[in-house]
């Protein structure tokens, strides 16, 4: 894993063995990663979850304005991709149960030079707040520090 998009999706995605060693590789390559969950019909309690996880791990500093206004757009980059365009939960009558995942690092380990960068992953199940109406959804977000 050197590219950090890619490394993201694959820890988002895996489970047991293969998230430790996804994650041990990333780490070698200079990733740090969170993985969290999240569900909600509420737009802001997504934001809030994924912003909270990063801060609370270090993988951004609060008080740092690039940091967050990174991972903001990273996330909101993600959000569109599970909502494919048409960004509202609640009051589309929309609920997600969401896996995420938020990677710092560089952009691809053999151009580290390019400076750090920010990955957010969000899958899960997005559809009517009725069990059985969802489906699977993912989303990736990409931003620079």
């Amino acid at each position: 894993m050197n590219k950090i998009g890619k490394t993201a999706i694959m820890f988002t995605l895996a489970e047991g063995e293969l998230e430790e060693n996804i994650k041990t590789t990333a780490e070698e390559n200079g990733f740090k990663l969170i993985k969290g969950k999240v569900g909600s019909m509420s737009t802001e309690k997504i934001f809030a979850a994924v912003e909270t996880a990063a801060q609370r791990e270090g993988l951004v500093r609060k008080d740092y304005y690039r940091d967050t206004h990174a991972l903001y757009h990273a996330i909101l980059d993600a959000f569109v991709g599970i909502c494919r365009g048409q960004l509202g939960l609640g009051d589309m009558l929309r609920t997600v149960g969401l896996m995420f995942t938020v990677v710092r690092g560089p952009r691809d380990v053999e151009q580290r030079e390019d400076g750090e960068w920010l990955a957010v992953v969000l899958y899960g199940t997005i559809g009517a707040p009725v069990k059985g109406y969802e489906h699977e959804t993912i989303g990736l977000g990409i931003n620079h520090l």
